[in-house]
This record gives C-alpha cells, structure tokens and sequence, in this order.
C-alpha cells in the first residue's frame, strides 16, 4: 500500500515528462513540415549555380578580364531571369536583388538577419579586422574607433591638403598638350589620404606604397590561389609590404620617436585599444582599408564626373557660372567648409555623377538564417547582393536614367533607393571628405580651365575592383580667358 502510494506521483510524472517528449517531437516534425512547405511555396530565385565546385565563377572571371568589366557578369543573367536570380562565384551561393523594398529590408535589418560578407579574397587582403570584412560582433566597435577619427578638424585639415595639391596639379597642365584626369585624380587623392592617415610625404614612400596598394587592388577578384605569379599571390605579396611599412611606422609612433596629429597618432592614444589583443591587426588592416576605399573610389568618380560634364556642355557652362561667383574662385583664395554648402548646383553634378558612375556595384550581406528576398527563399549562408547599379538605371526608380541631369536630385531621392555610399549601419565613413573632394576638383577645374575628353571610350580597366575608364579620361584644356586662378597665391 505504501509502495502504490510512492509509485503513483512517479507513473505521472514519467507520463507527463513522456507528453512533453511526444509534444516537442511533434511540433519539431511540424515546424519543419511548414518550412519545407514554405519553402516549396517560395522556391529559390531562378538561376544557374554552373559546373560543381566552381560554379560560374570562370565566366566571372572572364567579365572582369574584359573591356565591359565584372557588371556584365550580373547584367547578362539579370536580362535572362530577371530582377532576383541566383549564381556561384568563388563556392558560394549568391543571390542579386535590386528593388527599394529588399534594399530596406537587408540594409536596414543587418543587426537580425544579414551581416556583411565579402568574396574570400577581398577579405584576405585587406585583413580579418578590417571594418569591410570584420565579424558581426566586432563590426560595431572597430566602426565607432575609427569614426571618432572622422572629427572637424581632421576634415578642414585634409580638405585644405586636398584643395593644395588639386592647385598645384592644375598649374602644371598649362604645358601639357594632354592629361590623364584618372591618372592625376589618383595621385591627388593618394597624398591627400596619406597625410591624413600616416603623415607620410616623401615622394619616393607614397610612390612605394601607392604601387603597392595597386597590386593589392588589382588582386581583390582574381581566382585565390597562392602559386607565385599569379595575381593573388602578387597581391598578397605587395600586403605584406604594406603592413611591414605600417607596423614600423606604428613601433616608431608607441616609442615616441615620432608624433604627427593624424589617424595613426589616434589609434596609438585610444585607451581602449590598450587590452585589446587585436588591436594592431585593427589598426593596420583598417588603415589599408581607408586608403583604398578613400583614394581609388573617389579618384574614379572624378574621372567619371569629368567625362559626364565634357558630355554635357550646357551643365558645365552653367556650373562655370555659378563657381566664378563664389569668393573661391579668386586667385590665392582657400577652402572652407562654408565654402563648400554655397555649392548646391556642384553638389548635384556630384551625386548625378555617382549615381551613373556607381563607383561600388553592389553591396554583400550574408544570411545569417533562412529568409525571404523578393519572394524568393533564401537560405541561411547564402549571400545577398544589393545591385546598386541595377537600383540607379531602373526606370521605375530613376526618370531616364541614361540620361545625366543633376536637377533630378532638385528633390530629395526616395529612401533607398540612392546607394552610393551604401545605407544603413554600414554607411561609408569618408562618405563627407569625398563629397568634399569631388566638389573642389570639380569647382578648382571648371573656374579654372575649359576641356575637352580626348579619347570618349568608356571602356572599362581589366580586374578593376571599381570601375575605371581604361582610357584615364585624356583631356586637353585651355585656360579661361582673363583668369588666373591656376597660381596659387
């Protein structure tokens, strides 16, 4: 009797441990059951995953290797499955989206269901800690440390950097029949963003490292492999170099036997950076990251922009009119950020010319679970691709959008729907400095001369991670009759 009465609470409780087993089966069984069924009822955006193991990653390759450049990889499956479609570069599923509602969506939710990813060898060469390839967890605080660099002052000192050598390079075209506009943007930028970065100004150091980031550059798509000769290895290479240079720079700063005020001398001040094992890995990888998303981004644009205006001769009149009003114009006179927001007109060339160039194609973000895109299923894993590019030439989005006209932009863009520096939590940090950029090349050279592109190829440069005219945009020009401003006084 009293062994019944022990064993009765026992029987229950081993049933009612075997309902909640049975209940927590079944509902298991049953989650699945509706994904699968989801999952069916969705399917998978149209597309071709290739060959096994490389997938499409040849034909990839082989876009990049031509004169129309790696878009015409995308712009080819796009016309045959439409906006959503599915390909394999490199091993790994990728998914291309272009519309203002996925573009919300993913950009707007990276913290829940997406965190950027880019292609392997992109984030070997610019290293683990650099803020384009760092983990999801570290993303926030590599990206606060380094905007805390991005302050006033720094932007006034580099503008005015900028504005110097943008002179000093005008002055010099006088005695050429021709000029390479890409080739001079480059150098311009490069020495700007180096003496804002690192304080490094002898000639043959930048030349160094300017070649070298050129490599690493060149390197960012190409197959990874590590056999010598090969682009990827050659890229590798000229990293190491970097990071050699830098890690030198960086001892010499923490011994006190140099001190400049620039990034650099930022990062080797931040206490927080103290404890941190990681925190010279951060500190170099993100260095190398700014010079190049800084340098060959911008200089690109600006090549772009003056192919734009040599196109359209009647916006750059109209801009000419407008600069030689502004106190800038005058001989000797320098920059100012106030300078800069009377330019409302110039800002609008600027933006027109970064939408149609679209500097940065699209933008990578991995799946961090299963999802939906454009009512398609997406899977955990798989990267989604916003398509910029595709965004800025959609009709629906943008009126005739192959033609250049800056007085679209009279009225603010419609969310999402103008990415040239990306949205959301991953917005492009020097986003300001090469706005800034942009517009003192753009107003030094229309107050200063008249031009004319040479060589109106709009052939792209082979493996370019952005695109760049192969051509360099070659002009000639001539001075504006009755003005100086090519002195610097």
């Amino acid at each position: 009797m009293i062994m019944n009465s022990l064993m009765y609470p026992l029987v229950l409780l081993l049933q009612l441990l075997a309902l909640i087993l049975v209940t927590y089966f079944v509902s298991k069984i049953a989650i699945k059951a509706r994904e699968r069924k989801k999952k069916e009822i969705l399917g998978a955006p149209p597309g071709s995953c290739g060959l096994p193991f490389i997938g499409e990653t040849l034909a990839f390759v082989m876009a990049n290797n031509s004169s129309k450049g790696f878009y015409d990889f995308v712009q080819k499956r796009r016309n045959l499955y439409g906006n959503c479609f599915k390909t394999n570069i490199f091993g790994e599923t990728h998914v291309f989206v272009s519309s203002i509602e996925s573009a919300k969506a993913i950009l707007g939710n990276e913290s829940f269901d997406f965190s950027k990813r880019y292609m392997r060898s992109i984030a070997e060469l610019l290293g683990g800690q650099s803020l384009l390839c760092a983990s999801h967890e570290h993303h926030r605080l590599i990206r606060r440390r380094i905007s805390n660099l991005f302050t006033l002052d720094s932007m006034i000192s580099t503008i005015r950097i900028f504005d110097e050598l943008t002179v000093k390079t005008f002055a010099s075209w006088k005695e050429k029949e021709s000029v390479s506009v890409l080739n001079d943007a480059l150098k311009i930028t490069f020495r700007a963003i180096c003496k804002m970065l690192i304080s490094l100004e002898e000639e043959h150091e930048v030349e160094m490292l300017q070649k070298d980031v050129f490599e690493v550059t060149e390197a960012m798509l190409a197959f990874p492999l590590k056999f010598p000769g090969t682009r990827f290895y050659r890229g590798l290479k000229a990293r190491r170099r970097i990071m050699n240079a830098l890690k030198k720079m960086l001892n010499f700063r923490r011994k006190g036997l140099e001190c400049h005020e620039d990034f650099l001398q930022s990062f080797v001040r931040d206490k927080s950076m103290a404890n941190d094992p990681s925190a010279d890995s951060q500190i170099l990888d993100n260095i190398l990251t700014l010079i190049i998303a800084g340098q060959i981004t911008t200089a690109s644009a600006i090549a772009w922009m003056v192919k734009y205006l040599d196109e359209n001769q009647d916006i750059q009149e109209r801009l000419r009119a407008l600069q030689l009003q502004l106190p800038t114009s005058r001989n000797g006179s320098k920059f100012g950020l106030e300078d800069l927001n009377e330019m409302s007109y110039a800002s609008k060339i600027v933006k027109e010319s970064l939408r149609m160039a679209t500097i940065v194609s699209w933008f990578p973000r991995v799946a961090l679970k299963d999802c939906q895109a454009e009512g398609f299923h997406i899977e955990k894993g798989w990267i989604v691709n916003i398509d910029a590019r595709a965004m800025h030439f959609d009709q629906t989005i943008y009126d005739e959008p192959l033609h250049f006209n800056p007085s679209r932009f009279n009225e603010e863009s419609k969310p999402y729907s103008f990415l040239a520096f990306g949205v959301g939590g991953r917005t492009c940090l020097g986003m300001n400095l090469a706005k800034a950029m942009m517009l003192i090349f753009l107003h030094r050279l229309v107050t200063t001369y008249r031009w004319k592109v040479t060589d109106p190829d709009s052939s792209l440069e082979k493996w370019a991670l952005f695109p760049r005219l192969r051509s360099g945009c070659p002009i000639s020009v001539s001075p504006i009759a009755g003005d100086d401003t090519v002195s610097q006084g």
